[in-house]
């Protein structure tokens, strides 16, 4: 077997006036930036990046946006960073139920992963935000997380000498809006995840097998008995949908997707999340209410609670424990360890 393709975006550092695209071969490791040029690296089962034609993947826009989503500096009291709530080592969550913002406030959701954000249709698990250079306005202002807004967070980077001189060579400008959010979505672009071990299973890569449980536990994931795969589908375990996953019977303060689009249908329906690096983002669902992934199995195992809006294919399903077990195995595949340990994303 041939070692797996990968597509590369490649970026020049400077006077790059657009995106090359070219296909070469690689290995997991050769992710890097040499000579003025800089790789991103695609897997080739993935589709094309869709990118906004206004916010190109330049390297100096994404160095940039990485250099904004560590630093406080974005929050009013300049104690919380985006990195505070979307931690690279977890895959770019938090543990936490709730994470804290600004003076410890907390929110009413958990922090989603970050991985290949790039492809999702609307961001939120509402699908509140259409682009994620829109997006960066929610955080941003948001009381329980940097209270802050964009025209006090101009000012500030206005007056900080190192901001001044990178946004002058990134866009020719002072700090501003369009250049706040462009550089903040570029990094978030480029926060790339395809490499766990069922990817390269899937691949057919050498050396790449799956144990008797995690193949039991692959066949149930598939089987149209357990459905799981009708929603968490496609190259990112996700089929962007909205679903009422029978959590609740009441969902209290926060409706969902019905926030939105003030439907009573669309009370308790939320984005279905990815399943990658699915074992290191914990706690799970839209409030963080799961402990483990063993809580996750049960309660679709018991077939939800029975919201009248609960979406059809949650139902009883009437697993055994040695299911149970495979499918946690099974599971623990779509962790990818090159991404949680990729230290260009941080540094």
């Amino acid at each position: 077997m041939s070692t797996p393709r990968y597509v590369h975006i490649i970026l020049t550092m400077a006077g790059l006036l657009g995106l090359l695209l070219s296909v070469d071969g690689c290995t997991e490791d050769n992710l890097f930036e040499m000579g003025g040029i800089s790789t991103l690296d695609i897997p080739a089962n993935f589709p094309d990046m869709p990118v906004p034609d206004d916010n190109p993947m330049l390297p100096e826009r994404i160095e940039l946006g990485r250099a904004l989503f560590f630093d406080p500096i974005l929050s009013v009291d300049s104690s919380v960073s985006c990195a505070s709530c979307h931690k690279p080592e977890w895959a770019f969550t938090d543990h936490a139920s709730f994470s804290a913002g600004v003076e410890g406030r907390l929110g009413f959701r958990n922090a989603p992963t970050l991985a290949n954000v790039a492809w999702a249709p609307v961001m939120l698990m509402d699908g509140g935000s259409p682009t994620l250079e829109q997006q960066v306005y929610v955080p941003l202002e948001d009381p329980h997380e940097m209270d802050f807004n964009m025209v006090l967070l101009t000012e500030r980077l206005s007056a900080n000498t190192y901001y001044t001189q990178r946004f002058q060579a990134v866009f020719g400008t002072a700090p501003d809006p369009f250049g706040i959010t462009r550089a903040l979505a570029a990094y978030q672009r480029s926060i790339i995840s395809g490499n766990s071990r069922f990817d390269r299973y899937a691949r057919k890569e050498p050396g790449a097998t799956l144990t008797e449980s995690e193949e039991r536990g692959r066949e149930l994931f598939f089987s149209p008995e357990l459905s799981c795969s009708s929603c968490h589908n496609g190259f990112h375990f996700t089929s962007w949908e909205f679903i009422n996953n029978g959590l609740y019977t009441d969902y209290g303060l926060d409706s969902g997707r019905a926030r939105i689009t003030a439907q009573p249908n669309d009370v308790g329906k939320f984005r279905v999340p990815t399943l990658r690096n699915i074992a290191v983002t914990f706690p799970y669902m839209h409030d963080g209410s799961l402990p483990d992934l063993e809580a996750v199995i049960d309660h679709y195992d018991n077939g939800g609670q029975g919201h009248p809006n609960q979406d059809a294919r949650i139902k009883p399903l009437g697993l055994t424990s040695e299911q149970k077990t495979d499918l946690l195995h099974f599971l623990y595949t779509l962790t990818d360890n090159q991404f949680l340990r990729n230290t260009s994303l941080v540094e």
